[in-house]
Formats: C-alpha cells, structure tokens, sequence
C-alpha cells in the first residue's frame, strides 16, 4: 500500500489535510503524481511546478513544500505539503 499525506498551512497553523491510499502496480512516481493529481483535485488548486529544490527534498525525504513559487495561480496559504507516510 502507498500512502501519500497532503497538509495545507498558514501561519504554522494546518487548515487542510488529506492521505491518498493507491494500491495499483504503478512506478513509485506515478503513484505520486497521480495523489498529487487528487489532492490538487481535492483541494481545488492548480497543479504545482516541481522545482529542483523539491525534486532534490523529496528524494532524500520523501517529502517537499510547494510555495507560492511553484504555483501559477495566487494561492491563500502560506504553503502544501506532501510526504509519502507508507510504501509498499
């Protein structure tokens, strides 16, 4: 099971929160990319742009923040936050 936890913050206060569960076959970055795909659809925002300071975060993390830098869109929250909580 793959396990993906989305947290939305301002100032250092949660406001939102979700975990996608995806148990397909899928490679570890689609199962990614398609929670970020439903936490964005949950949460009604825009797609955030991966930079390469998340990128280089979520590597060796397993978990990033995207800010008001990685979306096109205003946001209004200070920043989402995606970990991965469990992988199969």
């Amino acid at each position: 099971m793959f396990r993906l936890w989305a947290r939305i913050f301002e100032n250092n206060h949660m406001l939102q929160d979700i975990c996608i569960a995806d148990d397909s076959s899928d490679t570890r970055t689609h199962k990614i990319f398609h929670a970020l795909e439903e936490v964005c659809y949950q949460f009604d925002l825009a797609k955030p742009i991966w930079l390469d300071k998340n990128i280089a975060d979520f590597k060796r993390l397993s978990k990033t923040r995207f800010t008001s830098d990685n979306f096109i869109e205003h946001i209004e929250f200070d920043f989402l936050e995606i970990q991965i909580i469990e992988e199969d």
